[in-house]
């Protein structure tokens, strides 16, 4: 089936794409509020906001790195929709203790509120960790394989879907709002996680390894010595350490570089994450449900030089004196146009080299491996991720501008393009 669409008038998908497209629109609905909180009414110092985020990104990578070994085995064990259904009732937890930080801190209380809202970010990582695989590992299971490239590429552009509409609320509602919003969400994604069909375990029953360490050794290496998921898992890794930097520097650059109020710093990365969408539904089209990276190494060069651009934009942007540009003000700058389509050039070409990737993990080997396999990607991604976290609050102590932390992220596209022709090659 080329045509994905057809997908969502199916019982087989419809519900878990409408489960992951909840959970991934509260947990940036309440990560944006809880960054522009922090960003434009607690701190008013570029280091601490950038250090913040990085802080707050490399807490919700520390689940990924330590539990996903064992996210997988358990989702390759039992039932997926099981899992799913523990994993959302949890969801509604998390949020409680999230809105509760969130309110604390705007109320002055920003000790507690911070450590609370920390938590549940914390809490949040390993929710991912234990959804994250079944999302991919169970399309397999409950769809043709050609289907599967386009549900993959489905997942991926509603998950970028859900973070523009996440963030944009997040930017535009009280917090008081974004609370309540984020418990009514985390109730809907219950029920919706209800109605997903049953996807029991394939295969032999397997023995659970629940040391993470040993787990996830055991993990990568039964993984990796597989040429094309040893490439394919390098490619992404490399792709969100990038992904790590640009998300950790963005507002605070929104902010401080480009001079724009929380609502413009909204919008731009809502704008970012459209770029993603239609670049993961774009490749689908080109590659005609074919799994392949045969454009992997051109868009990823494609989107260094967007980054490029961007940097160079960014860098000459005349800064707003006393005060931040609104949306109205921001839109009538000469360069606001090519600020914003550079922006959505390094969102549609990222989109359309990572989609192909994930396709990957999941045709590559049996069903009763997927979760693991997508799990050991998890884990190497999280590492990956960590690096680049770590890369920038070491940059920002050493002096190093936002603006040219984006160099960095372009100099690293060549060897992700390098990493995905050797794969389409090993494909041939």
């Amino acid at each position: 089936m080329h045509s994905a669409l057809g997908l969502l008038k199916e019982r087989r998908f419809l519900p878990l794409f409408v489960t992951q497209f909840l959970g991934a629109f509260n947990d940036n609905l309440f990560k944006q509020a809880m960054v522009i909180v922090v960003v434009y009414q607690i701190y008013n110092n570029p280091q601490y906001e950038q250090s913040f985020t990085a802080l707050a990104t490399a807490i919700s990578i520390i689940p990924f790195f330590l539990l996903s070994a064992l996210a997988g085995q358990l989702a390759d064990a039992n039932d997926k929709s099981k899992i799913i259904r523990i994993v959302k009732t949890a969801e509604i937890v998390i949020m409680a203790v999230g809105g509760a930080g969130l309110l604390l801190a705007k109320a002055g209380y920003t000790t507690i509120g911070m450590a609370s809202m920390l938590t549940a970010v914390l809490a949040l990582g390993i929710h991912s960790t234990f959804f994250g695989p079944i999302k991919y590992a169970i399309l397999p299971q409950h769809l043709d394989e050609d289907e599967v490239l386009g549900g993959t590429g489905l997942v991926e552009s509603a998950t970028y879907l859900a973070i523009l509409l996440g963030t944009v609320l997040a930017g535009f509602m009280k917090v008081e709002h974004a609370v309540i919003g984020t418990l009514v969400v985390a109730g809907i994604g219950w029920f919706a996680g209800r109605r997903v069909p049953p996807a029991p375990r394939v295969g032999p029953e397997l023995k659970i390894n629940y040391n993470p360490f040993t787990a996830s050794w055991r993990l990568i290496s039964g993984t990796m010595h597989i040429p094309r998921l040893f490439l394919a898992i390098c490619a992404i890794s490399f792709f969100w350490t990038m992904g790590a930097v640009l998300i950790i520097i963005f507002t605070p650059l929104a902010k401080n570089v480009l001079t724009a109020d929380k609502h413009v710093a909204t919008l731009l990365t809502a704008l970012f994450s459209i770029g993603i969408a239609i670049g993961s539904v774009a490749i689908n089209s080109l590659l005609k449900g074919h799994t392949s990276a045969k454009y992997g190494p051109a868009s990823v060069l494609i989107m260094g030089a967007f980054v490029v651009l961007f940097s160079i934009l960014c860098k000459t942007w005349p800064p707003a004196v006393g005060h931040y540009y609104g949306w109205l003000e921001f839109i009538a700058m000469p360069r606001a146009l090519l600020v914003i389509g550079a922006l959505m050039g390094i969102a549609v070409f990222g989109g359309m080299f990572v989609v192909p990737l994930y396709a990957f993990l999941t045709t590559t080997v049996t069903k009763d491996e997927t979760s693991r396999t997508v799990a050991a990607n998890n884990v190497v991604n999280s590492g990956s991720m960590a690096i680049g976290a770590a890369m920038v609050t070491a940059l920002s102590h050493a002096g190093v501008t936002p603006t040219n932390m984006l160099f960095v992220v372009a100099a690293m596209c060549p060897i992700s393009a390098w990493l995905a022709q050797k794969l389409h090659k090993a494909c041939d």
